[in-house]
């Protein structure tokens, strides 16, 4: 009895070490991946063979194909991937996770000292030293990731060694040969199989330990292979549960993930069971680690090269199961599911934070046409846009607040400060627009216009405003510091030609060329064009900003000026020019 207790603590006790050991080697390979190949999804998965060798490359590097899955999910359900392109990621990412079940089956390697070196037992407490070493004395963000990543492979070996050990013993238990008689029976060991990585939520940690049983000897090819199909089918649990609240599409992405593995499956015991009907000796025989390698990469191959040809037919099957509804309207801007994954969370908020750009300089351009020629549906417009900007802002910052909580790089955490600065001049920009946009109305209610003169005044005015939130919004969405630079010079030209017009105002007031009405209207214009070209000033400040700087707008500006004055002078000089009344 006691030793019942010893093997099943010994065997929880390394599945624990090994799902912690594969969630830290994960997240640090995560990190250093960034978001670059998260970001390249949207660019080639309308591509299946591109699709395929993206998402075999992305679970490679991230050691999950769930965490690949549930991305998918995430990106699906906030509309920025199509599911019907989701079919090539998913079958690479089922290629791409047999990774790990090769890297295990070194640890059977046995010869002479060069061989026992590849034995991940051998080399993975000298990873764990470097790793810790590196964590300690690092100051790179990079060096750091990748000492987390020595230190959960050497967690994730350790555990898979302690599920070894906890197997050693196992045949000499009464109840272990009653339990070999009953996975020899194929149904049985395939639901066994995909009831506990269902539950365990890992298909990695599975296929461990049936490579930790068959080091052992303990298993036939015949009870692997079912083992193996029912790992793959019960990893679609976690995508499962990920796809809870999602829209329809996303929903599609789980039957798709699900459908594949089962379909794959269903073909491949049908092939085994004409196999054993036909006497196949190597169904009978012991199965080595190696071994259980092979049958989860060929199934995962072999299932890619027959489904691809039917893809069309998934994809109406996976329609046919989640239909249509005519109600189903909602758009998710931020899909909860790509939080975790902190450099793919930041890409989207940057995606979403240029679109808020372009409605805010779609706000503003718009409003000023509306002082040439006043429409009514233009103006409702902006209304609307002016409420979607209010959204983006409290969506975003919200987001974007929590993860700021998360252990970001400090490139990430500056980009996070960005925006979150960025979010909110962009929405008061939409504010100052929907402002402009009511002075025009009340004008074209009452059935008055400027002077000749005012409005020559204004319409150069405007074109500066028009250009610098222009110049705003391309620095900003490009992150160029270079074009960023023309804003602070612009805008100190706004503000002189401000104050110049509301002279002139003024003069025209005194001489009874315009009336107190239409005094006040101007002088509101110019108050919202000023204030949206300072807001503009903010954001190019917080792009021309050093990553490494905390990010103040007014320190910042003061320390231009002071140290590149002819340039800047030579700046404001010529936007002084360009713009003169």
């Amino acid at each position: 009895m006691e030793t019942i207790f010893n093997m099943i603590v010994m065997l929880i006790g390394g599945l624990v070490f090994f799902l912690f050991g594969m969630n830290v080697m994960s997240g640090g390979l995560e990190t250093m991946a960034g978001g670059g190949l998260e970001r390249t999804m949207r660019k080639v998965t309308s591509n299946d063979l591109l699709g395929f060798f993206l998402g075999a490359g992305i679970t490679i590097a991230i050691q999950s194909s769930s965490a690949m899955t549930v991305m998918l999910v995430g990106l699906v359900n906030s509309g920025i991937m199509d599911f019907t392109n989701t079919f090539g990621m998913i079958m690479g990412s089922n290629v791409g996770t047999t990774l790990t079940a090769w890297l295990l089956s070194l640890a059977g390697l046995e010869g002479n000292f060069f061989i026992t070196l590849l034995n991940p037992s051998t080399f993975a407490p000298l990873l764990a030293g470097v790793g810790i070493v590196m964590q300690m004395f690092s100051k790179s963000d990079k060096k750091k990731e990748l000492g987390n990543i020595f230190i959960g492979f050497s967690i994730l070996i350790c555990g898979m060694d302690l599920m070894s050990d906890s197997m050693a013993s196992v045949r000499t238990l009464d109840g272990f040969d009653t339990f070999l008689l009953a996975l020899k029976s194929p149904i049985v060991a395939l639901l066994v199989s995909t009831v506990f990585t269902g539950v365990i939520q890992s298909s990695a940690a599975t296929i461990g330990i049936v490579q930790a049983l068959a080091l052992t000897g303990g298993i036939t090819w015949e009870m692997a292979i079912p083992l193996v199909l029912g790992a793959n089918i019960g990893t679609c649990v976690t995508a499962l549960i990920s796809s809870i609240g999602t829209n329809k599409n996303a929903k599609r992405v789980v039957v798709m993930h699900f459908s594949v593995n089962v379909f794959g499956s269903i073909f491949c015991m049908i092939i085994m069971y004409v196999m054993r009907a036909f006497g196949v000796n190597i169904l009978g025989a012991e199965i080595a680690m190696v071994g259980v390698a092979i049958v989860h990469t060929l199934f995962n191959a072999i299932n890619t090269i027959l489904l691809a040809p039917i893809k069309k037919l998934l994809v109406k099957f996976c329609i046919w199961v989640v239909p249509e509804k005519q109600e189903e309207t909602h758009t998710v801007f931020l899909d909860e599911r790509i939080f975790n994954n902190s450099p793919l969370a930041i890409s989207e908020c940057h995606r979403l934070a240029n679109e808020m750009a372009e409605y805010a300089k779609k706000s503003i351009t718009d409003s000023i046409k509306l002082f040439e020629k006043y429409d009514e549906a233009t103006a409702q417009n902006l209304t609307e846009l002016e409420n979607l900007t209010d959204k983006y802002e409290d969506r975003l910052g919200t987001y974007l607040v929590r993860i700021s909580s998360n252990n970001l790089s400090q490139s990430d955490s500056h980009a996070v400060a960005r925006m979150l600065h960025s979010i909110g001049d962009y929405e008061r920009i939409s504010d100052h627009a929907l402002n402009i946009c009511k002075l025009a109305e009340e004008m074209h209610t009452k059935g008055i216009k400027f002077s000749d003169n005012a409005q020559k005044e204004l319409s150069i005015v405007a074109s500066a405003i028009n250009e610098i939130v222009d110049l705003t919004v391309t620095s900003f969405q490009k992150d160029d510091a270079a074009i960023a630079s023309h804003v602070e010079p612009l805008e100190q030209v706004i503000d002189s030609l401000n104050d110049n017009l509301k002279a002139l105002h003024i003069e025209r007031l005194q001489a009874n060329d315009c009336t107190i009405e239409l005094g006040f209207i101007f002088t509101d214009l110019l108050t919202n064009f000023e204030r949206v070209s300072d807001h503009c000033s903010n954001i190019a400040v917080y792009t021309m900003q050093l990553h490494g700087n905390k990010l103040d707008a007014h320190k910042y500006l003061n320390a231009i000026k002071s140290t590149s004055n002819d340039k800047f002078m030579d700046e404001f000089n010529n936007y002084a020019n360009k713009y003169s009344l």
